[in-house]
């Protein structure tokens, strides 16, 4: 096996462009309408060309996919619907090639129930070294038929499901977090912490440039099993950001720090406490962690600026940078989110037959586009995203897969509408995905929207992209650093980086423009020198 060495620069993650690429609707290389490893090398020119520094892909490992790959049965082999491990390697080497570094996911809070580990513990039975590694329980009541805990899963429902004995009567509980497909395991168990910590140095050994930690605050469980008070306090929850965590994520560093080049550990911690998130990036544990506040935010300057100014405060007393996001394989995309009456996001408020505005979201889309680029840190891109794609929101319910739908009993669409596989070229289905068509059906008026379609369009926004990463490149100011926020209206965000000075018009009415020598980019064409409602703009200043 031959590693792909990563390049010198120990501080690239600081302000990197990390493009997310959910693989199973990305490219699809052998046509039998599954995104793939191979559709996904013979994409590496077009993120060259758009100007990314990173790829993060999302899970790849063999999986049975009752939450689409975050099920994981085997971390060390490729799912061969996706390819195989030699197929990676190539990728890791090829994106390095072109200047590409790759992230991949590690979901350490649960695994497949295909999962040998877990499979021997349903084989060994109660009180065994097997069960130890999860998190398995007699029940309460007098014959343990009741649930061990209330805790609500994050997919809705009981976080508990009984198991069969091979008499066929009722058996022990074990605890899942998220899907029954997902049991959690025992982070107090050496086995689970030597496991993955092996893990990370299989992928290392590889040339990966990084690992992004799915649910990076949930792993550690209160073995007591208390249930979750009314107002939790800081540490207090039993299965959310337990202060054991950051023990679990030092011997992490301590795995990425012993390899050439530096190695990332990126954390999805959602916490609503600033102070606590900000712990998980303390110069022993991770280098960054995803913000999700922001992109939870409405389009609305107030609540942007204070967002802003909150990440910020909390990132300075630990040096590390901000991550700025916009959507994910999760979250509503934003050209639809931000069309509608409430453009904030919330898992509890999604709802079939939501009204939005696409032409007013593609506008509000372009400009936070702008916006998020020229923040202080990092800027992650969800595959799609420069393609200004709108939520899926009419999918044939007998197509729908996603986990939150089901256990919603169909109140909840899900996110499947976010993961549609990507328009490449043509006028109809499958656009150029592949020759197999799609696993997720792909919208009639797509043909606008393909890559080949954008590339003939300068006013298109994968164009917009493209000059806004270039310009992010080649400006030294941009990316990591600091920012100066300029006096401006309520409805306007002006800020300065360096010479450069980022405008932001979220009111109703045209808005003037500060002092400037050059406008270097905006996201729609500007109204007799003023800023229309809906608009960002990138200005140089005079010196």
């Amino acid at each position: 096996m031959a590693q792909a060495q990563p390049e010198t620069d120990p501080q690239w993650w600081r302000g990197a462009v990390i493009y997310q690429v959910y693989p199973r609707s990305f490219a699809d290389g052998n046509g039998d309408g599954t995104g793939d490893l191979a559709g996904l090398r013979s994409r590496l020119p077009y993120l060259r060309d758009l100007g990314v520094d990173a790829i993060w892909v999302t899970p790849w490992y063999v999986s049975p996919l009752a939450d689409g790959g975050y099920d994981v049965a085997d971390y060390r082999a490729i799912d061969p619907a996706f390819g195989t491990l030699q197929e990676a390697e190539l990728l890791i080497t090829e994106a390095l090639q072109v200047g590409i570094r790759t992230i991949i996911d590690v979901v350490p809070n649960h695994v497949s129930d295909q999962h040998e580990w877990f499979q021997a513990a349903l084989a060994a039975g109660p009180g065994s070294p097997e069960r130890a590694r999860f998190w398995f329980h007699p029940g309460k009541g007098e014959h343990g038929e009741q649930i061990p805990t209330g805790w609500v899963s994050d997919f809705q429902g009981s976080t508990w499901t009984r198991t069969t004995n091979p008499d066929g009567t009722p058996g022990e509980w074990y605890l899942h977090l998220f899907a029954p497909q997902q049991p959690d395991l025992n982070w107090s168990h050496p086995d689970v912490v030597a496991e993955f910590e092996s893990v990370l140095r299989f992928w290392f050994d590889r040339g990966v440039a990084g690992i992004r930690i799915d649910s990076a605050a949930l792993l550690v469980k209160d073995a007591s099993l208390p249930e979750v008070p009314v107002h939790a306090g800081p540490g207090e929850h039993p299965h959310v950001d337990r202060d054991e965590l950051h023990d679990v994520y030092r011997g992490w560093r301590a795995v990425a720090d012993s390899y050439e080049g530096t190695r990332v550990l990126v954390g999805e911690v959602w916490l609503q406490d600033k102070a606590r998130f900000a712990q998980y990036l303390r110069p022993d544990e991770m280098h960054t962690a995803f913000n999700f506040d922001f992109m939870a935010r409405p389009w609305d300057a107030k609540q942007l600026r204070e967002s802003i100014d909150i990440t910020l405060a909390a990132h300075g007393p630990v040096g590390a940078p901000a991550t700025w996001v916009l959507s994910n394989h999760d979250v509503t995309r934003p050209v639809t989110r931000y069309g509608r009456e409430d453009t904030s996001f919330a898992f509890t408020a999604k709802r079939f037959g939501t009204p939005t505005d696409l032409a007013v979201g593609l506008r509000r889309a372009r400009a936070a586009a702008l916006l998020t680029a020229a923040l202080p840190g990092s800027l992650y891109i969800y595959q799609g995203d420069e393609l200004g794609l709108p939520e899926v929101e009419d999918l044939p319910l007998d197509v729908l897969q996603d986990p939150m739908h089901f256990r919603s009993e169909g109140v909840d669409p899900g996110r499947d509408g976010c993961r549609v596989p990507l328009p490449w070229s043509g006028t109809s289905a499958p656009y150029g995905f592949g020759d197999g068509g799609s696993w997720l059906p792909q919208p009639a008026g797509w043909a606008e929207l393909t890559v080949t379609a954008q590339e003939d369009d300068p006013a298109s926004t994968l164009h917009l992209y493209r000059d806004l990463l270039a310009v992010r490149r080649a400006e030294p100011t941009l990316g990591d650093g600091p920012m100066t926020w300029i006096d401006s209206s309520d409805d306007v965000l002006a800020f300065a980086r360096g010479d450069l000075v980022c405008v932001v018009n979220l009111g109703d009415e045209p808005a003037t423009l500060p002092a400037h020598t050059d406008v270097l980019l905006s996201s729609a064409p500007l109204e007799a020198g003023l800023l229309p409602r809906d608009t960002a703009a990138w200005l140089r200043t005079p010196a």
